[in-house]
């Protein structure tokens, strides 16, 4: 399959012969078959004896430092390493347009693409054309920092191998927490008005009858709550954005019926204690979840653009102070955190709160840097991508690094207890930590593991912050054994999941947001369940039950 590639772009370089290609006219680019090019250690031991060139391609936030090697990181890394990088780099809002014209001709491709964060389909559709080559054996012989990595954390090693055996990409891993203290286990936290709370003499809730009654005081006290904090603008008791990620109000219903709410909003499904793959949306706890929001909704009490505003104004609307209730990743996202608290998970015929899926396992992206078949020594390459993967290296590709030039520093050079030396988080002061992250970080392949905290850089404070919560409030009613693990389909599998999911999720999608609206009765939910067989559902479920089997295999098999 891997001549695909070969045939089209040669005939491509025949029918433009002005373009440098295979074919002879002009510059001649050498494609590796994927076999494995071995070389001596002694070759690859950094800083190299003489100064080397390799290309790479990799993407940029607007308004910053447009050349990657005028970035420190980049200079650092060239005078530990004598490894002069040339860049392609393309504006972050360019990218995805951009990287697939360039994955697509040979004259345009660079050794590796540094910030690929490719789908696993295209993974597997550049390696069947062979745009790119297998790493497994180069992990293992030349990058001894990402081996260990895998050593450590034999899962993700499952996670980057696809069904044949092959690692086809480098993966970026950040845990930040772990198991059910993970800080992706929740994505859409609920969030609470406490000033409004102190204000009106309430207490938090626990139950979804509380929490009810709760909005229909900040609903009912609209003008005194106006009035005594200089409102400008209607009084909001709920706000949220339907089907929109982490602004979704989807945790809310976790306590209905089983008690596996909707925790996967793009999939929808779940695993129960039986390790059985389950549609989240069919089940009758996600249904009488949903017609309780319809209750709120038709009592006033959840904002009327919740089904259609954007980013954008729903932060406008959560600075001006209008909300009692909002969700995202963080409430200082919305508006500020002095005077909000996570709201507790809420108690209907249960109390459970499912956590996300893949999230046991931390950040995970799979396809985040890919090493091309027109790399000349793969064997180089690979090892100083390695050094992405060393423990003072990967928080500063993530997050941003120390001795810059300008004012602002994401860490401080300093000390652990043993007096090694340790990253450490410095005070921005007034700079938003988003900026000056965007302005020195490099992103691309490194891994971040929760043994590194305290030992060779600290935990950033919106993170800790944000753990603490799970921990305090969230994990406790965390009673599901299982999430969904991030699994790696074969090409046919994952295009034919793709098709499914489709119509599957504008399906449960489009009727969530009209029965919060309208309602629906059970000849609605019938219909609802026929048009998700139709769509294939069973088929659906399937697929994620037959990897999943499959992924426990490995797992146990590892340990």
């Amino acid at each position: 399959m891997r001549y695909k590639y070969i045939k089209r772009v040669i005939a491509a370089a025949l029918s433009a012969c002005m373009v440098a290609s295979f074919a002879g006219c002009g510059n001649k680019v050498e494609i590796n078959d994927g076999t494995f090019r071995p070389v001596d250690a002694s070759e690859l031991e950094f800083p190299l004896k003489e100064t080397t060139t390799l290309t790479g391609m990799i993407s940029y936030p607007a308004n910053t430092e447009s050349d990657p090697n005028k970035r420190t990181i980049f200079k650092r890394l060239q005078e530990q390493t004598n490894v002069e990088i040339k860049w392609t780099a393309i504006q972050g809002d360019q990218w995805a347009d951009k990287i697939t014209l360039n994955m697509s001709d040979p004259n345009k491709l660079t050794d590796f693409v540094f910030t690929a964060g490719f789908s696993d389909s295209n993974l597997l559709k550049y390696a069947d054309y062979g745009a790119i080559i297998p790493l497994e054996e180069y992990i293992d012989a030349y990058m001894p920092n990402l081996k260990s990595v895998f050593d450590k954390y034999p899962e993700y090693r499952t996670m980057c191998t696809d069904v044949n055996g092959h690692i086809w990409s480098l993966p970026w891993i950040e845990q930040l927490g772990s198991e059910k203290t993970a800080i992706q286990t929740v994505g859409n936290m609920s969030f609470i008005n406490k000033k409004w709370l102190d204000f009106l003499n309430l207490e938090i809730p626990e139950t979804v009858d509380e929490f009810e009654q709760v909005l229909i005081a900040f609903r009912d006290h609209a003008s005194e709550l106006q009035e005594e904090f200089g409102i400008d603008g209607s009084i909001i008791p709920m706000s949220c954005i339907v089907n929109n990620g982490d602004q979704d109000p989807a945790i809310l219903i976790n306590g209905f019926g089983e008690g596996y709410g909707d925790a996967d909003k793009d999939r929808h499904i779940a695993v129960t204690d039986d390790k059985k793959v389950i549609c989240s949306a069919t089940q009758e706890g996600y249904k009488k979840g949903i017609q309780w929001l319809h209750k709120l909704y038709e009592q006033k009490l959840i904002d009327p653009e919740a089904f259609t505003q954007e980013w954008s104004t729903y932060v406008s609307k959560g600075k001006s102070g209008r909300y009692g209730v909002c969700f995202s990743w963080d409430v200082a996202n919305i508006d500020n955190l002095k005077d909000w608290v996570p709201l507790p998970v809420l108690t209907a015929d249960t109390t459970n709160l499912t956590p996300q899926n893949s999230s046991f396992t931390s950040g995970f992206d799979r396809g985040r840097c890919v090493v091309t078949s027109v790399a000349k020594n793969p064997a180089l390459v690979c090892a100083w991508l390695d050094q992405m993967y060393a423990p003072l290296q990967s928080p500063q590709n993530n997050w941003g690094t120390y001795g810059e030039d300008d004012e602002f520093d994401i860490f401080e050079m300093g000390e652990n207890e043993d007096g090694e030396p340790m990253l450490k988080h410095a005070p921005l002061g007034d700079a938003s930590p988003v900026e000056v992250r965007e302005a020195e970080a490099v992103g691309g392949p490194l891994a971040i593991l929760d043994e590194y905290y305290g030992k060779y850089v600290t935990c950033p404070d919106d993170a800790q912050y944000r753990l603490d919560w799970i921990k305090d409030y969230f994990t406790p009613d965390m009673h599901t054994k299982y999430v969904y693990p991030n699994v790696f389909m074969s090409r046919e599998d994952t295009e034919t999941l793709s098709n499914l999911q489709a119509d599957i999720q504008k399906t449960i999608n489009a009727k969530k947001s009209d029965w919060i609206m309208n309602g629906f009765d059970d000849a609605d939910w019938d219909k609802y369940l026929k048009s998700l067989d139709a769509y294939g559902l069973n088929e659906y479920l399937e697929l994620f039950q037959k990897y999943l089997d499959a992924y426990n295999a490995q797992t146990t098999e590892a340990e």
